[in-house]
């Protein structure tokens, strides 16, 4: 158990590493469906490339798209509305008319007749009006019958019973206006037939609703009354042979039996054999994704976090390409597969990012029909995404990222439709909205990126712009409150960034670090030289090594403050290495001068470190030593520039500043000639030639 123990502790990275594979190999196989793969590719308008096809089974012949929506549509073309009578509300609303026609009556003051028969001419001639309107029906109309003539036929519901009708037999309430009014003036003797009008038109009501629950019944039963196949294929007939062109009926053969073939092997005995398959082919495939990282990128290979990142982005959009074949495959290419690109390239870099969506769409052209139409459509379109934002300067690139992906869809797909059916007449223009909403879903890379952001405690080109902007509040008040430690910081961040543009680096990461890395001068700025200019020197009433203590201390002071205002960790490293271990060594050579023989307390002058452990932390150390040095020349000249330049890379390396930093002595030769270079431009010196 021991040994166990100890070989865990050992290896752990590396066990760690390999559950990683694990588990992502585990969740595609579960993500990929248990059906077989047809072995055959095909293209319409191409020829059959592979040797001739028998029939291996009995299988039915699928009607394509286009001929189940013409089938629909002939079907749709006459079907008939269904509209019920409401019986019930007839007798309602006729009592309701007798007994508001018996107020008019009583009204007018007809005391000598009883009730509404008392005028039995008007009580009459209303009701029959009534009656034959409720009688015939006042339909209701419905956006779907405008342009309908009147021989169109309608189903009529009453009760339990169903009867055709003709559109024609109904009033429409136009219609229903009209025939009151003519009704009346036929009978204009001895009635009121405004007043009779008025009281017709207000009791007036459709009795002929659409009944839409049985309409949309009917119209579902005649869907479904249409067949899927036409006609069938028997095992052993030639289905095509070599060279014979793929036609449109050849290829509605083949994408039948494609479908049969795989609906059948994922549910026979062959089960087992399809999943070994898929994790041999998967297996390769994150393979050659942990072998890149092993070989050319390191710095990711060593870090586990980074590697999940990477996994949980090609499992998640595999699971999501999953979903949307099972369920609905039309809205395949809504998916935002160009996500993968954005976000590795922001995270990492351009290369990377190519890698890892190859992989990713690979792995997914084993799950999607027509793989090599949507392989080469997904690389060129994350290859195009990939040198759109090579160079991220600003977030606007995304939207421009955005129409790029867009164009770059629309022009593959025209392409592709005009190689296959020879004409533009079979492009479908759902394709371009699916294109157009794959191109806006990837906008929210940004929102994705912010939360993978603080999940795996990363950052990435895109913060390190909004953090380097001079009007960060941070930065805003290290300007007010230390005008001197604001413009030192300007000036060290253009001479780092430029050196470790040279020798290879992350510049933004440097010039970043660079504007914060002296932020802790914030709680006492006037104890810093680069911000007196009254003349007074608050050092004059400490001893040397208090001094010391509070020159020490805005290193701590800069780490809390970046804390509380939750700058990422890749910014505070700056801040604690930018100074090592060295020394402060204008207090302690004073300390030295006033104590020859006494005790120097060598420890009290030392900044606490760590020293630097990477290119861009290094760099800036050198940058913020020679910016402060040179500013004390009182006369500075190419000579002087270059000496102290040298003079202070050479005792920092030699205390062993850079040991932990991956820099060489060349990178050392030239970040020195870039900081000359700098610095007599900075002080406007010009290089003087051998005559």
């Amino acid at each position: 158990m021991k040994r166990i123990l100890t070989f865990i502790r050992d290896h752990y990275a590396w066990i760690l590493k390999f559950l990683l594979f694990i588990i992502s190999l585990g969740a595609l196989v579960w993500i990929f469906p248990t059906e077989g793969k047809f072995k055959y590719e095909y293209q319409r308008a191409r020829p059959w490339m592979h040797d001739d096809l028998i029939a291996p089974f009995d299988f039915a012949i699928l009607k394509s798209a286009e001929e189940l929506d013409h089938e629909k549509n002939a079907a749709l073309e006459g079907f008939s509305p269904y509209f019920r009578m409401q019986e019930e509300q007839v007798y309602v609303r006729r009592e309701e008319l007798r007994a508001e026609l018996e107020a008019w009556l009583q009204k007018k003051g007809d005391s000598s007749m009883e009730g509404v028969y008392s005028s039995p001419r008007q009580a009459e001639i209303v009701l029959t009006v009534f009656d034959s309107l409720m009688s015939r029906g006042v339909i209701e109309l419905i956006p779907e019958m405008e342009g309908w003539h009147g021989d169109r036929r309608v189903m009529l519901l009453m009760g339990n019973e169903v009867r055709p009708r003709m559109l024609k037999d109904f009033f429409t309430v136009r219609e229903a206006d009209r025939f009151i009014i003519n009704t009346l003036n036929r009978h204009r003797e001895g009635i009121d037939v405004r007043d009779m009008t008025a009281l017709l038109e207000n009791h007036l009501y459709r009795n002929v609703t659409y009944d839409k629950e049985t309409t949309a019944k009917a119209r579902q039963q005649l869907i479904d009354g249409i067949s899927l196949t036409r006609g069938m294929v028997q095992a052993g007939e030639r289905i095509i042979s070599r060279g014979e062109l793929v036609t449109h009926d050849k290829f509605q053969i083949l994408e039948s039996l494609r479908m049969a073939f795989e609906t059948k092997l994922g549910h026979s005995y062959r089960y087992l054999g399809i999943v070994t398959g898929q994790l041999i082919l998967i297996t390769i495939a994150l393979a050659a994704l942990f072998l890149f990282l092993y070989f050319f990128r390191k710095d990711v290979y060593v870090e586990n976090k980074r590697i999940i990142l990477i996994l949980v982005l090609i499992v998640s959009m595999v699971f999501l390409a999953s979903l949307l074949i099972r369920y609905d495959i039309s809205a395949l290419y809504v998916l935002p597969v160009c996500l993968i690109p954005i976000i590795i390239r922001v995270f990492y870099d351009t290369r990377l990012a190519l890698f890892v969506h190859l992989i990713t769409i690979i792995i997914m052209g084993f799950l999607v029909p027509n793989s090599f139409e949507f392989i080469f459509l997904q690389l060129f379109a994350g290859i195009v995404t990939i040198l759109s934002i090579a160079r991220l300067e600003r977030r606007s690139q995304f939207f421009l990222t955005s129409l790029v992906i867009f164009l770059t869809y629309s022009a593959i797909y025209t392409g592709m439709t005009l190689i296959q059916e020879g004409t533009l007449d079979g492009i479908q223009m759902s394709k371009f909205v699916l294109f157009s909403g794959s191109a806006v879903l990837t906008l929210f890379s940004y929102p994705v990126i912010f939360v993978f952001e603080k999940l795996f405690g990363m950052i990435t080109d895109v913060t390190l712009m909004e953090l380097s902007n001079t009007n960060n509040r941070l930065l805003r008040e290290l300007a007010m409150r230390a005008p001197g430690t604001f413009q030192h910081s300007m000036q060290v961040a253009n001479l780092a960034e430029e050196a470790i543009y040279e020798i290879g680096g992350h510049p933004l990461m440097v010039r970043t670090g660079a504007m914060y890395h002296d932020i802790g001068k914030l709680e006492m700025p006037l104890y810093f030289i680069e911000n007196q200019t009254t003349g007074v020197n608050p050092h004059d009433e400490l001893t040397y090594d208090e001094s010391a203590q509070i020159i020490i201390s805005h290193v701590i002071r800069g780490i809390e403050r970046a804390r509380k205002h939750k700058l990422p960790e890749q910014i505070i490293d700056f801040i604690r290495t930018h100074h090592g271990t060295t020394r402060v060594e204008y207090f302690y050579y004073l300390h030295k001068q006033d104590m020859p023989e006494g005790e120097e307390h060598e420890e009290i002058f030392r900044y606490p470190g760590p020293v630097p452990f990477s290119k861009e932390t290094a760099v800036l150390m050198m940058a913020d030593s020679v910016e402060a040095a040179t500013r004390s020349i009182q006369k500075p000249d190419e000579a002087r520039i270059s000496g102290i330049v040298d003079q202070i890379i050479d005792r920092q390396m030699e205390s062993g500043q850079f040991n932990n930093s991956d820099i060489t002595l060349r990178d050392l030769s030239r970040i020195k000639k870039i900081f000359k270079k700098k610095l007599m431009n900075i002080y406007h010196l010009r290089i003087e030639y051998p005559g």
